[in-house]
């Protein structure tokens, strides 16, 4: 079924709207990127902080778009665009932001089926995606947030493309700052409210890590009695508060309703019992990170409330691929080795686990870690990347460190004796320093804050 949105249903979501140019509306879906422009999709031009979506309608109509959603204080864009109003409907707005909000609010309201928000300081995207492939192999359709767009915007985006057909919607919510997940839950209303770990991240806009949680256990703001919060049982600063909506616990303790037992990690993968509920499977996932095996009971416990039998979550924790940027695995340009892609972010907690699964992983040739700045922890900064010099005393199997950036330099002060490191600015001067000293078989952990673009150096490494 298509999804059809006609100049009532505009009107009755931003009542505020000007309309001009073509009256027929069918829209298939909304981009904020006009180079996303198709047949049958609606543009909103935003502006940036480094561009102004105004500047692209042409490009937009240019491409098909059916409607275009822009400030009406920006109207004059239309200038610049031949015989626009026999191309194009127009909606005029006071903020074409306010307006995308509004909108995919508006929409959302119109579905019953279950809208699971997930949020957590580590583990989003990964527990989304495991729990979008049990649905998947369970023969029904679901929404689910593209890559992590997990702001506002992208929440706006994934509400939008909720059709009647679909099971359930999965929606990834992120924060910085507080007062966010608030206003992320007013728009997304979930149903079912996911906390996969609280971890010191954007410490600088959300604070300490009781405030951290405070924060993301926002999500539940909007829950009627009958929502169901899913929680990781392992931390205090969920479990041990008290919630006015039913609420279902996972991680490693033997208190959680679903748990992992007799867990054996190898070389390559681990093995465990997954206790769901008052049932137990045998589960095996193919790497031995044991923060993938916590978004597998995240996910788990999610699924049994979208009533997903435990057979197709059972494969959906074995046959989940790697989400790119998150422990991945990408074999080097040449020779046997491979680097673990893990660039996408960083905190002292996902940077302790992924050294020592790396740790544990069994390779033919030298390990290497390219360990770039943790961003966003404030003032405490320096003590967490101290924190990080002690991580690595305990994973005598790295035998030579890269470090990029400024606040990274503080490790030096807490590193192990002997170990063999570099310090650089860049991931341009990483790439440099690995390009000749490479043999081919090594395996290479690369990992930091997204914002210190270590994803450039996996990709000069893959090529």
């Amino acid at each position: 079924m298509r999804m059809r949105l006609d100049q009532k249903f505009f009107s009755f979501a931003v009542p505020e709207v000007e309309w001009a140019g073509k009256h027929e509306l069918v829209v298939e879906r909304f981009v904020i990127d006009s180079r996303l422009v198709q047949p049958g999709t609606a543009f909103v031009a935003l502006k940036g902080a480094s561009t102004d979506g105004h500047l692209f309608v042409a490009d937009a109509i240019e491409r098909g778009a059916t409607m275009l959603i822009i400030d009406a204080d920006r109207r004059d864009c239309l200038n610049r665009v031949p015989a626009w109003s026999t191309k194009v409907s127009v909606a005029m707005v006071p903020s074409a932001s306010k307006a995308l909000f509004k909108l995919a609010s508006a929409w959302r309201a119109q579905f019953s089926y279950p809208v699971v928000g997930i949020t957590g300081s580590i583990g989003k995207t990964s527990t989304k995606e495991m729990l979008a492939e049990m649905i998947r192999l369970s023969g029904k359709s679901c929404v689910v947030s593209e890559r992590n767009y997990n702001t506002d915007l992208g929440v706006a985006l994934t509400l939008l493309q909720m059709r009647p057909e679909h099971h359930c919607a999965l929606v990834e919510m992120g924060i910085s700052l507080r007062g966010e997940m608030a206003r992320l839950a007013d728009m997304a209303r979930p149903s079912m409210g996911v906390i996969t770990t609280i971890a010191h991240q954007h410490m600088d806009g959300l604070g300490a890590l009781t405030d951290i949680a405070a924060e993301k256990r926002d999500i539940f703001k909007y829950f009627k009695p009958d929502n169901i919060g899913i929680i990781n049982g392992d931390q205090a600063v969920l479990a041990s508060v008290s919630y006015s909506h039913p609420v279902v616990k996972f991680g490693f303790k033997t208190t959680n309703l679903v748990q992992a037992r007799r867990i054996s990690i190898d070389g390559m993968r681990i093995t465990g019992v997954l206790k769901l509920y008052n049932e137990r499977h045998a589960i095996t996932l193919p790497m031995p990170h044991r923060g993938r095996l916590l978004n597998a009971l995240a996910a788990a416990a999610t699924a049994c409330f979208l009533d997903i039998p435990h057979t197709y979550i059972v494969a959906g924790i074995q046959s989940a691929a790697a989400v790119q940027g998150r422990f991945q695995t990408v074999a080097l340009s040449s020779g046997k080795g491979f680097v673990i892609n893990d660039a996408y972010n960083a905190n002292p907690e996902s940077m302790r686990e992924a050294l020592f699964a790396f740790d544990r992983l069994e390779v033919h040739g030298a390990k290497i870690a390219v360990l770039g700045d943790m961003l966003a922890l404030g003032a405490n900064s320096s003590f967490w990347h101290r924190q990080l010099g002690r991580s690595l005393r305990k994973t005598p199997s790295i035998q030579r460190i890269i470090f990029v950036g400024e606040q990274v330099k503080a490790v030096e002060k807490t590193l192990p004796r002997g170990l063999r490191y570099q310090i650089v600015s860049s991931w341009q001067e990483a790439h440099k320093v690995l390009e000749g000293t490479l043999s081919g078989d090594e395996a290479i952990l690369v990992k930091a804050s997204n914002g210190i673009g270590l994803q450039h150096l996996v990709d000069r490494l893959a090529l």
